[in-house]
This record gives structure tokens, sequence and C-alpha cells, in this order.
């Protein structure tokens, strides 16, 4: 099962924020604001997961799927009024994303029906982003048609593995076959693509590895997201290799699976932009996702659904009967919440530059008020130099331009590969 949410402090029943934020808003006002909407339904739970999600014998009383996205409106009329009451600057959404669980198991009137809301709420700026998340065997013609049709830009299909073991080992039901289907119905409703895919499971070989790139690759799309399979504790899988029904995961093999990946996507025309994540060009990378690393604000509605806000971050109750209970009576979902201290804005900071392609500006890192108040040392050329020897970072970016005027830290594949080490050793 999920995970146990942190406490943090607690949420006040009408959602309004701390005095610090709302004197904050107006200096954020031209970053940009996503939303993130939690659908947390599946048809099994994946051995692998320990997202906030459910199947139909999990939900019990008080909640369902039909009366979700009402539930779910009820929370973004209240993100609006809370938005409203602490003065925040109107600010359109840049980009929506639709993520869980398979958001695709509500029929696709009712993600449409959530969206056109949140556009009447909150607006969204020329070209918006908007994408969901769905299970290949979930999507057809029609249901691409009908997303395209109420302001999808963009489908992202769980497509992990091309190899049928290796999808049973993850608990994966989906036919593999029907991902070129899925892939092509979104084409052909003018939808981006991307096709997300797991390496390391316990028993891939790089051979099977090797097969589900190509066969993603055959599809064309997008964007391909790369993920390293990380056992999380209370699992089923984690039960199964501490039982030793299933070998422990490999760091060695994980990382001879990311340089095949690397390998085969760049020589397909796949340019990495963050470590997990490849685009065609830079108009494909998935801005929502950058949103995240580049410390931009989002309200995550949904439960369990995390939101950042001017350096506060909240998170939602857990189980769909709890937040539909909260909402039904006008309050807000929220479970805890906490102001970024100091320390966390700094390595947050540091940890999300470093993993994206224009890497860590190193004056705007060492300008960084929160750093000073720490009393951190500045990360000088002799240690970028000692990480250019190392092979860890990239030459020419860490030497002084017009637009870095102290370089910047870009991670070589070697860097890639050991990017936790690398924020180690820049780490105040």
């Amino acid at each position: 099962m999920p995970g146990t949410l942190p406490l943090g402090d607690p949420v006040p029943a009408d959602g309004s924020f701390p005095s610090a934020v709302r004197e904050a808003l107006d200096a954020r006002a031209d970053k940009p604001f996503g939303l993130y909407v939690h659908i947390p339904f599946c048809s099994v739970r994946c051995g692998y997961c320990d997202f906030n999600t459910y199947t139909a014998e999990d939900l019990g009383p008080g909640a369902s799927r039909a009366s979700y996205p009402d539930t779910l409106i009820a929370e973004l009329e209240l993100a609006a009024r809370v938005l409203e009451a602490a003065g925040a600057p109107q600010r359109r959404l840049s980009t929506v994303f639709f993520g869980g669980g398979t958001p695709t198991l509500l029929p696709a009137e009712d993600l449409a029906r959530i969206l056109t809301r949140a556009r009447e709420l909150f607006g969204f700026v020329p070209g918006a982003e908007i994408t969901t998340e769905a299970n290949p065997d979930t999507v057809s013609p029609e249901t691409a048609q009908i997303l395209a049709d109420a302001g999808f830009t963009r489908l992202s299909l769980g497509m992990q593995s091309a190899v049928p073991k290796v999808l049973q080992v993850l608990d994966r039901t989906h036919n593999p076959s029907n991902v070129p289907k899925a892939h092509a119905a979104a084409r052909a409703a003018g939808l981006e693509t991307s096709l997300d895919l797991i390496y390391g499971t316990p028993g891939e070989s790089l051979e099977d590895w090797r097969v589900s790139l190509e066969a993603a690759l055959s599809c064309a799309p997008d964007h391909v997201s790369a993920y390293s399979l990380i056992v999380e504790e209370g699992t089923a899988m984690a039960a199964k290799i501490r039982r030793g029904e299933l070998p422990d995961i490999d760091p060695d093999d994980q990382a001879d699976k990311y340089l095949l990946a690397d390998e085969m996507l760049s020589a397909a025309g796949y340019d990495w932009y963050e470590v997990s994540n490849f685009a065609t060009a830079e108009t494909t990378r998935s801005r929502h996702n950058l949103n995240y690393w580049l410390d931009s604000d989002w309200w995550g509605a949904g439960p369990g659904a995390h939101s950042h806000l001017a350096g506060l971050r909240w998170w939602n109750v857990k189980h769909p009967a709890a937040y539909a209970q909260r909402l039904a009576t006008g309050t807000s979902p929220g479970h805890g919440r906490e102001l970024l201290d100091d320390e966390a804005v700094v390595l947050e900071h540091l940890m999300l530059r470093l993993r994206i392609r224009e890497g860590l500006d190193v004056a705007e890192y060492n300008g960084l008020p929160q750093r000073a108040r720490r009393g951190g040392e500045p990360i000088t050329a002799k240690v970028l130099n000692q990480l250019v020897s190392d092979g860890l970072i990239e030459e020419q970016a860490a030497h002084a331009s017009s637009s870095a005027p102290e370089g910047r830290a870009v991670l070589t594949l070697k860097g890639r590969l050991l990017a936790d080490a690398v924020t180690r050793r820049l780490a105040p």
C-alpha cells in the first residue's frame, strides 16, 4: 500500500496561507503556475508501485469513480477561493498534468469536464501544455479524440516494457501490442506523445531492455522517459525480494541499461534534458515536469496530491473517502504543510538544477540569500575544475561566460550516473 504522509503543520480548515506566503505572492507573479490532477484509480495494483492509488476493492464506502470528478472539481473551486482570499496575482495555468493511478480509467468525458472547469476558474496561457497519463489498454481512437477536442495536447503512455515476462514481474496487465495502437490513436488526434519506460526490473536482461527501447523508438514518440526501478519498502515487490523470490536490484546493471538508453535514444535524435527524460526538441520537453525542477508553483488536486506555492508545501489527505468527506463540508483536504527552511531551499536548488541539461548556474546559486543566511561556502572555480578533472561535469560549460559569469555545472554522461554524488560534493 502507499507510504504514509509526513505530518507537517496543520492546514487551516479554509486552506488559507501563512502571512509570509501571502507577502511573497506578488514576487512570484511571473513564474509559471501549473495544476496537477491526481486520479487515484487503478484496475490492479502493480507490485513495485507505492503511489497513492486504489483498486475498486480498496475504495470502500464514501468514494467512487462515478462521484470523483465532482469531488475533484470542488477542490479546484476551493483553490480559486483560497488564492483570491490570499490576494494572489491572477496567474493563468501554463501546464496541467493528469496523473495517477490511471486517469483514463475515468471516462474521457469526465477528464474533459474537469479540464473545462479548470479553464473556467484559472484560464490557460496561450499554448498551455495539457497532459494526461494513460494505460495503453485504455486508449482508443475515440478516447484520444475526445481528449484532444477538450484541449489536451499531450498523452503520456505507461509502456514500462515491451517484454511480457518483464511486465509480469512488474504486475503490469496491459497488452504490449496495444502500445503502438494507443500511440497511433493519439497521433491521429493531433496529440504529442510520450512513452514511459522502466529499466532494471529483476530478471530483465540487457537484451530485454534493448527490445523495449527498440519498440519505443519504432513508435517515434516526441518524448521518452526512462526511469530506473526503485524498490520501495512496503510494496509487494520489496516483500518478494526480501523472501528471495526475486533477485535484488543491481546498480551496475541499471547503469549499463542507462548507458544503452542514452546511446540508442541519442542515435535516434533524442536529447536528454533531465537525467531520466529525453525529447526530440526543446519544444517537446515536458514543461510541467520542468516546472518542478525550476522552483515554479503548482496546485496539486486530489487525494495525497502535493502542492507548492512561494516556498509553502502542503499535501492532501490520502484516502479518496476522507478526501471526499472534507470537500463535501467545504473543508480543505489538506493534511499537513511546511514552509521550506533555508537548508531545504539551497539543497533543492542545487539538486534539481543539476539534473537538467542547462545545469546549475553557479552565480545564481552563490547569490541565493538563503545560502548566505546559512553561512555556506560558495562554489568556486577550483571546485568546478576538480569536477571537470573527474569527468563529472562538462568543461566548456564550467568556464565563465556572459550568460553564466561563474560558469555552469552541467553533468556529463558519467556525471548523470553519479548525480547524487556530484550533489554531495557541491552541497554546503
